[in-house]
């Protein structure tokens, strides 16, 4: 899951969790909203640790030898 991906739903959550008041028969809308935001907020993060923890250790080395 990317950093787009979380923010999709983290915005999908938080819009059922909000500001959908309708009722479905046996869904609770404001519960998947809430998980949506969960699942989101998690994503983000791991996708935000993965993009730290990858960077190229010889960025600083300078010119590659031949």
């Amino acid at each position: 899951m990317g950093i787009g991906t979380s923010l999709v739903l983290i915005a999908v959550g938080a819009i059922l969790r909000w500001a959908v008041s309708d009722n479905l028969n046996g869904v609770d809308l404001s519960t998947v909203g809430l998980i949506l935001l969960v699942v989101g907020i998690v994503g983000l993060v791991i996708s935000l640790f993965l993009v730290v923890t990858r960077r190229d250790g010889n960025a600083h080395a300078g010119p590659p030898r031949y």
